[in-house]
């Protein structure tokens, strides 16, 4: 079981990113997705979640309105769309997945399986 993120990258502050995560090795169409991301000398802190049929969302309140999780069922890929970035948005972004029902999402400890992280650099 892997996930795979990638679209990380330098983009001034406004500006755009897309985040994708690949998941393989299994279908996760019926697990919980979610991107978590960990700032320069900070713990990991959750960022987006979204319930295995993309009916339910769930947004950090300092990325609500600018950030939007979605997933390709058929891809087994989940994306986030980060728009008017913020330098303070800066860090490694991660994706997390667990095949527990949607709830307490937040929460890094419920999820078993992590992506190897890509970094967003927002500079000012």
């Amino acid at each position: 079981v892997q996930l795979q993120a990638s679209g990380g990258g330098l983009v001034q502050a406004g500006g755009s990113l897309r985040l994708s995560c690949a998941a393989s090795g299994r279908t996760f169409s019926n697990y919980v997705m979610a991107w978590f991301r960990q700032a320069p000398g900070k713990e990991r802190a959750f960022v987006a979640a979204i319930s295995w049929s993309g009916g339910s969302t769930d947004y950090a309140v300092s990325v609500k309105g600018r950030f939007t999780i979605s997933r390709d069922g058929a891809k087994n890929t989940v994306n986030l769309q980060m728009n008017s970035l913020k330098p303070e948005d800066t860090g490694v972004y991660y994706c997390a997945a667990d095949s527990m029902a949607y709830g307490s999402v937040r929460l890094r400890t419920r999820y078993n399986y992590w992506g190897q992280g890509t970094l967003v650099t927002v500079s000012s």
